[in-house]
């Protein structure tokens, strides 16, 4: 929302008030109600390359509230493309009315033709100090990439007047750039934060990853991926490197986990919380997190891969909500394929569980990137993100929010029973309902929202092995992709397996992506000649044996193509979804029945689809 825009509505909200202070109270806040409805998010541009003119394109926002109450909003002001190794400047807003209105931009550290980039912002809640941790690389010309090894050092400068003005910046080499951090290096980028208990309150806390070089300048390769904590106890007069963890890169260039752009919150235990982007490694998932409990001394275990939240690869941000602290709120694109459908999910439990995507709550469904958050006010969450109808980095917003904007906590999903040994039961989604099948009982699915998903659990993941998907159906579209079932991650790069009727174009298709080693992914499918989209039942299977996949309905082959080697369930967000596409952008409608897996011998996972039992 544009300032004229909220400026008039803030006006509107005004007056309704006024009004209802002569009414009874329970009047006058239905009349309040009823005379300006609120909007879930107050948003607007916060910087943008028409509005803000200098720079080709702004990126990479952070923001940190200072003692005074002050939110400073920074960015990179990239002046020439949108690349990340050009003309860089780090550049602010300041807001002094918990980001209802902004300042001017001013130009915090120019890069002068290099890239000086990725800031991290901490306050000092004793000095009243803002500091502000950055990178320097040599800049380019042409558009590309930093050389691999990149020339990333660390500088940090700082504010005494509440961001207004800022010192020089100064090298932090020494203290923060270890001789095997001779590769890729980045501070941040999103906030910092300063421990509020324990024994070691005080303390200033952010987060750096990097990665080691081995050979000379152009021939060599990057061995190892640092996910590493940076601390100082001396109100950042002096800094050293705390946690830090580090994963080996093979010579074939696989990994299992690369954790990066991490994100950090203090739980109302002291526990330190971090959460990171994880790209391309072997372990399923795209966030990855850990716990330190010794304030950051030391990571209490190696980050740990979340297979079963959805998101794309990209940089999220973490901030503590409520009275006591204990919700964390994480900010991330909703799709688990591409940045894009900003999504805020929440986990009560100190980052154990989080909220799944139907739980959170959607910020915008536009393309998204990078964020961060902050306590805006004593009533509001700030959000700044990257934005854009047409591409990510079209803008940076600022969205400002209350909790009861929220969706609200939910209790348990109805479930349906998964047979497999072991197994949990599937929960049963959007009101799905049971209906006559082909011999008993089935699931009907109103294309809408209904869906079952199922629990993760590592048996879920296929792997490489042979495997036979099965199940009957019914169903009348003649439009729309119709999906059966989902397995994996989506789109052209993820593993994945799924099966789905494409009425409009007279086929089914059943489809796997694969990765093997370090090769590019590849895909293959089958299609049939006929949608058997009659309104009747049919029986289908999917089935990868023998060096090729077939798919079979009602007891015929109706197609098949040599099978491609590789894992169907590596490095990609992991779901397992029946009536529904894993981005949530397609549901089935019509009736499935008997959904089943096998997998040498025995059931992967078997959902009779007999049943729905209410939540517990």
């Amino acid at each position: 929302m544009r300032r004229s825009n909220f400026r008039t509505r803030l006006r509107s909200v005004v007056a309704a008030l006024a009004v209802a202070a002569a009414l009874p109270a329970p009047v006058a806040a239905r009349a309040a109600t009823a005379a300006e409805p609120q909007p879930p998010f107050e948003q607007q541009v916060l910087f943008k390359a028409s509005q803000d003119p200098g720079y080709a394109c702004y990126r990479i926002p952070a923001v940190v509230k200072t003692v005074k109450g002050t939110l400073l909003a920074f960015a990179e002001g990239r002046r020439n493309d949108c690349g990340d190794a050009g003309d860089i400047d780090i550049v602010v807003k300041r807001s002094e009315d918990g980001g209802r209105t902004w300042s001017p931009l001013q130009v915090v550290n120019a890069g002068g033709g290099d890239t000086h980039g990725n800031p991290a912002p901490v306050v000092d809640r004793r000095t009243g100090r803002v500091m502000l941790a950055e990178t320097y690389n040599t800049g380019r010309t042409d558009g590309k990439g930093c050389d691999v090894p990149c020339d990333r050092t660390p500088h940090m400068q700082y504010s005494d007047d509440d961001g207004r003005t800022w010192s020089q910046p100064r090298d932090l080499s020494a203290e923060l750039l270890p001789p095997d951090f001779n590769s890729w290096y980045a501070t941040g980028p999103v906030h910092g934060i300063q421990l509020t208990g324990g024994r070691h309150r005080g303390r200033l806390v952010f987060t750096v990853n990097a990665e080691t070089w081995q050979g000379e300048q152009g021939v060599g390769r990057v061995t190892a991926n640092h996910a590493a904590l940076m601390i100082s106890d001396d109100h950042g007069a002096h800094w050293r490197v705390g946690a830090k963890d580090s994963w080996p890169i093979a010579d074939d260039g696989t990994f299992r986990q690369k954790p990066s752009e991490m994100t950090l919150a203090e739980l109302p235990d002291g526990t330190l919380y971090i959460s990171g982007r994880e790209q391309d490694g072997t372990d399923l998932g795209h966030r990855t997190d850990t716990v330190s409990r010794d304030g950051g001394e030391t990571f209490a275990r190696p980050f740990t891969a979340i297979p079963d939240l959805y998101v794309p690869q990209v940089q999220g941000s973490l901030v503590p909500v409520g009275k006591d602290g204990r919700q964390l709120l994480l900010a991330c694109p909703g799709d688990p394929d591409r940045r894009r459908t900003m999504t805020i999910r929440s986990s009560y439990d100190g980052g154990r569980t989080w909220d799944s995507f139907d739980r959170g709550t959607v910020v915008t469904t536009d393309w998204s990137g990078y964020s961060d958050m902050v306590q805006a006010d004593s009533g509001h969450v700030g959000l700044m993100y990257e934005g854009g109808a047409v591409d990510a980095r079209d803008e940076i917003r600022f969205s400002r929010f209350t909790l009861d904007r929220l969706k609200p906590r939910r209790g348990a999903d109805p479930t349906t029973d998964d047979r497999a040994r072991g197994a949990r039961d599937a929960a049963v989604l959007g009101g799905a309902s049971v209906t006559d099948g082909p011999t008993g009982r089935a699931l009907s699915f109103d294309g809408v929202d209904d869906a079952v998903r199922l629990p993760y659990r590592r048996e879920l993941a296929l792997g490489t092995r042979d495997f036979t998907a099965s199940l009957s159906f019914r169903y009348a579209a003649t439009s729309g992709e119709q999906p059966f079932l989902w397995m994996g991650g989506i789109g052209t790069t993820q593993p994945q397996v799924w099966l789905r009727g494409e009425p409009a174009s007279h086929r089914i298709t059943g489809l796997i992506t694969v990765r093997d080693g370090a090769q590019a992914p590849r895909s293959v499918s089958v299609s049939s000649s006929a949608a058997y989209n009659d309104g009747a039942w049919h029986h289908a299977e999917l089935r990868r044996a023998d060096g090729r996949l077939t798919l079979t309905v009602d007891g015929s082959v109706v197609g098949s193509a040599a099978d491609v080697p590789g894992s169907v369930s590596r490095n990609s967000p992991f779901g397992v979804h029946v009536g529904q596409r894993m981005d949530s952008r397609a549901f089935f409608t019509g009736a499935l029945d008997d959904v089943r897996v096998t997998s040498g011998g025995r059931s992967v996972w078997w959902l009779p689809l007999d049943r729905v039992r209410s939540g517990r």
